[in-house]
Formats: structure tokens, C-alpha cells, sequence
């Protein structure tokens, strides 16, 4: 790849818009994608565990009392009424317990679809924590609505619910990054420095970004913005950049209309070929099997 390829990014047969443009955090959340079937209420007496589906994600908004969460490496979590949590990862050996019974938890159960950005969920913590006060504002009335439509028989309800699941796990998450507790990619988005070159290379994808444009960008020195990157969005400046790149190129493969070799082109191949040696690489099959999944 050469940087002359930056002018083929946009060819008149394949658009990028809506994929490498808006906001930051929104450029990256188009990539997780997930899907949520279960809105539920549970009771637990005092010192009863609450049992999760080992396999799937969850949101927990705690209604009712307190209750103690152990997750690996005995790492502790005391959770209060109204707090609200993100359990991105199927944790089989993390324990919830009811401190101060009776306690009620409202649970939403959900998965992350495959095709999502794995490295950016692999980059999420064992627990997000949303204290009562950052969550009061906007909680309540999402959950009040998806009550409504967890009663509701009409057609159309089990994809709202998944939605409303999707726009509750959005929520949490521009929470976490506006409280500075991010870390990992989402730490990047609260850096100034670091999320000026993470919109860099959203915005030009197919760019061959070098380190050292890239530290210029951030206004830092190259090992200053290679170590703050990677310890912030725990992967190196390049090998963000072609995960983001296949990423993309992910989701313009799902549009009827695309052509493999012009998606090459579009996110900075110089062949098809090339594209598809990258792409197979990373994702373990090739651009064609994904064209034609359907």
C-alpha cells in the first residue's frame, strides 16, 4: 500500500458514508453489535446468589437493597440501590450476592453478535459500574419503557426490547468514557491527545498512517504517543488501524451492492488479493464467504 491510495478511498461505486463519519464514540459503537431477547426481574433473599446465564452478557440495574460482587482475581464490587451495571463478558466464575436482602435486581440479557469488533470487546473490563447519580437521569425512564413493551404482545416487541437493550448498553457506555474511568479503547476516546489520532484514522481508512504522522497528529513524540496509545486502547497505533480498516470493510461486504475488490480499494489495497490475504488473516475466512453468507 502506498500513501497515493489515499485518493481511491472513494470510489463512485462505494460510499463511506455512515461508516467512517459522526462522532467519535459513535464511529466505534457502529461496530458492536449486539442482540438482546430478555428483560426480567429477579428477588433474592439475603445471601442468595443471583444466577446469570454463563453464556451471555448483562445489564443489572439494581432496584432494591445491596449486593456484593466477587469477579476474578477476587476483585471486589459493593453495588448500592439505583446503581446501574454493564457485564459485557460471560463470567462463569464471578459471583453476585444480595448483601442486604430483600434485594431486586432487573436483569437484561443479551449477546454480542459475531461479526462485532472483537478487539474492542475483548478491551472492555469484567464489570462497568454506573453509580445511582450518573444513571438517575436517564435509567428510570428506559426502563419504564422496555416494562411497557415487555408487556406488550404486538408484533414488534421482541425487536424492541433488543434495541432498547442496544440503547441502554450505548448509554453505559458514553457514561463511562464522560466519568474518565474508561480504559481501553473507550480510555482512548476520553484522551484528547490519543482520540485526535483515533478520528485520523477513522476518518481516512484508507490512509497507510506511519507512527510518526500519527504522533504528529497527536502533538506528541513517537515513543511518547506509541506507549500512551497502546496502554490506553491496548493495541498499537498500526495494528488498531487494520483491525478498524477490516472492520469496515466488514460491514460494507454486507451491503448487496458491494464489489470485494472495490472494498479493497475503498480501505486502502492496492489488489484484491491483497485485501483478501489481510482479511482471511484476521477473521479466519475469506471476503467472498462473508459476501455470500446470505
Amino acid at each position: 500500500m502506498t500513501d497515493s491510495l489515499e485518493y481511491l478511498t472513494i470510489l463512485p461505486e462505494m460510499k463511506l458514508e455512515g461508516l467512517a463519519t459522526g462522532d467519535l464514540l459513535s464511529q466505534v459503537l457502529a461496530n458492536i453489535r449486539l442482540t438482546g431477547d430478555r428483560f426480567y426481574p429477579v428477588t433474592l433473599a439475603q445471601g442468595e446468589r443471583l444466577k446469570l446465564d454463563a453464556k451471555s452478557s448483562h445489564i443489572c440495574v439494581l432496584k432494591l437493597g445491596k449486593v456484593h460482587i466477587e469477579g476474578a482475581d477476587s476483585q471486589t464490587v459493593n453495588i448500592e440501590q439505583g446503581d446501574v451495571l454493564l457485564l459485557p463478558h460471560a463470567q462463569s466464575s464471578m459471583e453476585i450476592t444480595a448483601a442486604q436482602g430483600p434485594v431486586t435486581v432487573i436483569l437484561c440479557r443479551f449477546w454480542f453478535d459475531a461479526n462485532s469488533f472483537q478487539a474492542m470487546l475483548f478491551a472492555l473490563p469484567w464489570l462497568i459500574h454506573i453509580k445511582r447519580i450518573e444513571a438517575a437521569a436517564w435509567a428510570e425512564n428506559i426502563l419504564h419503557f422496555m416494562q411497557i413493551e415487555s408487556n406488550d404482545t404486538q408484533p414488534g416487541g421482541a425487536l424492541m426490547i433488543s434495541r432498547l437493550i442496544d440503547l441502554i448498553v450505548i448509554r453505559i457506555l458514553r457514561t463511562w468514557v464522560q466519568q474518565g474511568m474508561a480504559s481501553g479503547w473507550l480510555g482512548g476516546l476520553s484522551d484528547e491527545r490519543i482520540a485526535r489520532t483515533l478520528r485520523a484514522i477513522h476518518e481516512k481508512p484508507g490512509k497507510q498512517w506511519r507512527i510518526d504522522a500519527l504522533a504528529t497528529v497527536a502533538g506528541m513524540s513517537r515513543s511518547s504517543f506509541c506507549e500512551r496509545f497502546s496502554a490506553l486502547v491496548g493495541r498499537s497505533p498500526l495494528r488498531y488501524q487494520n483491525e478498524w480498516r477490516l472492520g469496515l470493510a466488514k460491514s460494507m461486504l454486507a451491503k448487496k451492492d458491494s464489489r470485494i475488490g472495490e472494498v479493497g480499494f475503498a480501505i486502502g489495497y492496492e489488489s484484491e488479493a491483497a485485501f483478501s490475504r489481510a482479511y482471511k488473516s484476521h477473521f479466519g475466512r475469506s471476503p467472498r464467504d462473508d459476501k455470500n453468507q446470505d
